[in-house]
């Protein structure tokens, strides 16, 4: 049986979703969009029915649902969606603000409704492949984390200076649009972040005033951490090392690889992967959340995760603005 999955938003990240929930061959996409336009075309594109309100989307009583819409949506919208009863995947970040997080978490516990975050690295292969390689102890206790990543957005994202990244309070930015993956990796790979420092400005992005740089420091319990991007370079790389005391463990996204080394002095071992279709992880995290959806498995970023993720993002930005260190904040 293939399960109706409401996409609400179909902007370019929204009309990923419904193609590749399509692909899945597990289910049937309906949106809901505001531009007409866009709604129609989309609709036309995968013969998708098109909504043209919220309301009488959920009205329907879609089995799941994908919010990709601006980040201050995100939470009202999930919400809305889980009080019905509809599981729900939730683009990052999960929201720009704590507001009503705590709502949204007590009532998908209390009815039990799957919620999931779109951290997409998560299904990545080489990342699961060392995920489970240093989950098994085998280099030993994790002790320093250093992620590394850059591109250059204008080829990448031509758009950015018309979407909501130009805006930071609709969750634009490098850091809550790019390192919140690297900072949601690092804490899959190495435990959750408590404390960060953080330097982070503009430095080349035409168009825009967000910053498009970004350092960060972290400390994840006794594991020294350490977070750079930049939306400016001429590379398009992203590579994540894992020091641990008895080995080192490294992904480099961009070539589709992870590496070990377990004495020193050694030379790198590698297990490498296949190149990877455009949408094939967009599909694998979408086989994910049916899953979830179904009862099957957890899925691969919960809500706990995405809250966690989104605190760390808030401190990451206030510590720019005071320039000193800043605890993650517990929720009650």
């Amino acid at each position: 049986m293939k399960h109706r999955v409401l996409v609400v938003g179909v902007g370019s990240i929204g009309e990923r979703h419904v193609r590749c929930f399509l692909a899945t061959g597990r289910a049937e996409p309906a949106i809901v969009e505001m531009n007409e336009t866009l709604a129609r075309d989309v609709s036309r594109r995968y013969g998708a029915p098109a909504f043209s309100d919220f309301d009488s989307a959920i009205a329907a009583k879609p089995a799941a649902a994908v919010i990709a819409t601006p980040a201050p949506l995100h939470v009202p919208q999930a919400i809305a969606l889980v009080e019905a009863g509809i599981p729900v995947l939730i683009e990052k970040p999960l929201s720009v603000s704590l507001e009503n997080v705590g709502r949204l978490r007590e009532l998908a516990e209390r009815r039990r409704v799957a919620v999931a975050i779109g951290y997409v690295y998560r299904v990545f292969p080489p990342l699961v492949a060392m995920k489970e390689a240093l989950k098994s102890g085998r280099f030993g206790a994790p002790r320093q984390l250093v992620a590394v990543s850059g591109q250059h957005f204008p080829t990448y994202r031509p758009a950015y200076r018309e979407i909501y990244y130009a805006d930071r309070a609709r969750g634009g930015g490098a850091v809550q649009d790019a390192l919140t993956h690297l900072v949601n990796l690092g804490e899959w790979l190495a435990g959750p972040v408590e404390r960060v420092v953080a330097d982070a400005a503009h430095l080349a992005l035409p168009g825009v005033e967000v910053e498009d740089t970004v350092h960060v420091l972290a400390r994840q319990g006794p594991l020294m951490g350490s977070y750079s991007l930049n939306q400016h370079q001429a590379p398009n790389e992203n590579t994540v090392t894992v020091i641990c005391e008895a080995g080192t463990a490294r992904c480099e996204l961009h070539a589709n690889r992870w590496l070990w080394m377990d004495r020193p002095g050694d030379a790198w071992q590698e297990k490498a992967f296949a190149p990877a279709e455009r949408d094939a992880a967009f599909v694998a995290q979408a086989h994910a959340f049916l899953d979830a959806v179904e009862g099957k498995a957890p899925p691969p970023c919960s809500l706990n995760e995405g809250i966690q993720t989104l605190k760390v993002n808030l401190a990451i930005l206030e510590s720019v603005e005071r320039q000193t260190w800043v605890s993650i904040c517990r929720m009650q």
